[in-house]
């Protein structure tokens, strides 16, 4: 495939259109499936999730309950893996991140984190574990009802789309206990709701209601407890009903705008809507589209 642009926008653009084309062998890559418990299996693999397939949607549920979901070192673990499991499985085309019981993710946890030191806490990187994160091609969708607190509302801000609950609570409260956000959040919330507003919370500590979410734009829709997921997986299996490098290629431009001046932006957006052109996916849809009939996707 040919490339429109050079530098950073060029390795992006390579990184970001590698398109599941190593061999996959039961939802993980073959280098890895000794090391790979297939998706298939129950939900107890692990300890801190509950994970499910619902069609072509990933299920993935954060389940400390007695911890209010607070996300220790073995959650990240287990998440990134189940995440990255996903996101490698070729019959998987959207996520749905989810919590148990009454949160989100009430933050990171503060028993595990109180006594590290300054080198423990470097070496402990919890900031890679959400680089990963953002980092994955198929889209994901944030189902948030309850605390989406420090860490948990950082992680709900790396999700591609939020859904909340009518009762969800979102804030990064770190000052009041003798630190900052170390996720991403001071970066993340000034670009989904301004600068005014984020010094406001980060600053002060203040949590916003679902509806407050929503007005400032964190939240995409508040939906009733009761209906949340199923709005969740609606949209999520709507996406996965699609073709697959091109919904990813949507991701990445508008991802794009987080890390990219205006005109690089512009230019990398330019370069993957070129590049759709040297899909399969392209040519049916348009094919379909004139021929007024439902197009057959390949993720080709």
């Amino acid at each position: 495939m040919r490339s429109f642009v050079t530098g950073k926008s060029r390795l992006l653009l390579q990184r970001l259109l590698l398109l599941s084309s190593s061999p996959v062998v039961g939802g993980c890559t073959a280098r890895a499936s000794r090391q790979c418990r297939c998706f298939s299996a129950a939900p107890g693999d692990y300890s801190n999730l509950q994970v499910e397939v619902r069609g072509n949607v990933g299920l993935v549920a954060i389940h400390r309950p007695a911890a209010l979901n607070a996300l220790n070192d073995e959650t990240t673990a287990e998440l990134l893996d189940a995440l990255q499991r996903y996101d490698r499985d070729s019959t998987i085309g959207a996520i749905v991140l989810t919590g148990t019981d009454r949160a989100f993710a009430a933050g990171a946890d503060i028993k595990e984190m109180a006594n590290r030191s300054f080198s423990q806490a470097r070496r402990r990187d919890a900031g890679s574990f959400m680089d990963l994160f953002f980092a994955l091609r198929s889209p994901t969708i944030a189902a948030v009802r309850g605390y989406a607190l420090g860490g948990g509302c950082e992680l709900a801000l790396a999700c591609d789309i939020v859904y909340a609950a009518e009762d969800a609570q979102f804030g990064l409260p770190e000052v009041q206990i003798g630190t900052i956000p170390g996720w991403g959040g001071t970066q993340r919330l000034v670009r989904a709701i301004g600068k005014a507003r984020a010094m406001e919370m980060i600053l002060s500590g203040r949590r916003i209601s679902s509806r407050e979410a929503e007005a400032w734009g964190l939240v995409a829709a508040v939906h009733p407890e009761d209906k949340l997921l199923t709005a969740a997986l609606d949209t999520a299996t709507k996406i996965a009903s699609l073709s697959q490098p091109i919904v990813q290629m949507a991701k990445a431009a508008v991802n794009a705008a987080y890390e990219m001046p205006l005109r690089s932006g512009v230019l990398y957006e330019r370069a993957l809507f070129q590049s759709t052109f040297a899909t399969q996916d392209q040519k049916e849809g348009m094919t379909a589209f004139l021929d007024k009939r439902e197009p057959k996707w390949t993720n080709a």
